[in-house]
């Protein structure tokens, strides 16, 4: 990791960007401490894509803790296919199930 002046920055663009390509992480100091920091393009989407990792497993964590506490429902191939017809009403199952969410909150 290399720290440098913003001034320094302007004067060897090509030489810093060139470093950065090549694996460095740039931290550029700017007055009041309103630093930023220059990553290459692909070490971008690398940590792009860890935070998507890391906000994927935390729904899969709250998802699995949700089915452990009884707070969520299943439905057979029929029941789905059933409750696309536009007369379609809640049957017992949801009901039931949504009576049970409600009184979980109070």
């Amino acid at each position: 990791m290399l720290a440098v002046k913003s001034m320094d920055v302007r004067e060897n663009f090509k030489e810093w960007c060139n470093k950065v390509i090549s694996g460095e992480t740039l931290i550029v100091s700017r007055p009041k401490n309103e630093n930023v920091v220059i990553v290459s393009e692909k070490e971008y989407n690398e940590m792009a894509k860890a935070r998507r990792n890391a906000e994927y497993l935390a729904m899969l964590d709250r998802s699995y803790k949700q089915l452990e506490n009884g707070e969520s429902i299943s439905f057979s191939m029929e029941e789905l296919q059933a409750m696309e017809s536009d007369d379609w009403e809640p049957t017992e199952k949801v009901l039931n199930w949504m009576e049970r969410m409600k009184h979980k909150d109070e």
